[in-house]
């Protein structure tokens, strides 16, 4: 049967992330429910990245296996088909085919995230973006991110997840830069493990605040350890802006 790729944004604030779970309504819940009633038949959808809850996306991605059954929708109308379906917090932004082995999380190659940090806290920003209050220091933000750069084992920048096997990941992008009235900082990895982007933005935050040194900072990367609880920033101001893939070279979505 046709296996579908999805290219998905949301507002993840009132889900209990994308993943289904028994506490909760989840993206992945409302995506599914959208799917079977389209499809006519009951669709299990698979993401690239697994968001918390209250993180949010502009790029996420997934893929479903049409059941034999399906109804027969043109793939230029699946996402109206689909978006007519779905609460306001959620869209498809685009649908296309892929060949049958294609993974949506297994055959990504990287993940791309954008923290978002308000300059000028809004009301109209407030649950997309980090209204800290406390005063820091940008530049030595900047310097505690670069830091984090490169291939190491980030178990002290994560939370503890029994299904993790590995928790070396290669941060390929990691700056922090001025836009609008935002301090955005870009990570890139091949993969990232669990709370590892929000753990990484606390701990340069503390690093701005001088709760804690650049070297301290390093030694803590080096250790490999969950020695010390990591200062989480809030989930608001995450996003899964985009995923990429190997076929064809440098696609991504």
């Amino acid at each position: 049967m046709p296996r579908l790729r999805l290219l998905i944004e949301y507002d993840g604030t009132d889900y209990v992330g994308w993943q289904r779970q028994s506490n909760g309504v989840s993206v992945q819940q409302r995506v599914e429910e959208a799917l079977s009633t389209a499809y006519g038949i009951p669709c299990i959808i698979h993401g690239a990245g697994r968001t918390d809850a209250g993180v949010h996306a502009s790029g996420q991605c997934a893929h479903v296996e049409l059941p034999e059954g399906a109804h027969e929708i043109p793939i230029e109308k699946a996402p109206v088909a689909l978006n007519t379906r779905l609460p306001k917090d959620i869209r498809i932004l685009g649908v296309d085919h892929v060949h049958d082995g294609f993974h949506a999380r297994f055959d990504a190659i990287w993940r791309e995230y954008v923290y978002s940090i308000a300059l000028q806290p809004s009301v109209f920003n407030r649950l997309t973006s980090w209204h800290t209050d406390l005063p820091y220091d940008r530049d030595l933000f900047a310097e505690a991110l670069s830091t984090m750069h490169g291939r190491h084992n980030f178990t002290a920048f994560s939370k503890s997840n029994p299904s993790t096997t590995s928790y070396i990941c290669d941060l390929q992008v990691s700056h922090a830069r001025i836009n609008g009235d935002m301090l955005e900082v870009r990570l890139r990895a091949d993969r990232f493990v669990y709370g590892m982007c929000r753990a990484i933005v606390g701990a340069c935050m503390s690093v701005a605040r001088q709760r804690l040194s650049i070297d301290e900072l390093a030694t803590l990367r080096d250790s490999a350890e969950r020695r010390i609880p990591p200062s989480l920033a809030p989930a608001h101001g995450l996003c899964l802006v985009g995923v990429g893939y190997p076929d064809p070279p440098d696609h991504h979505v």
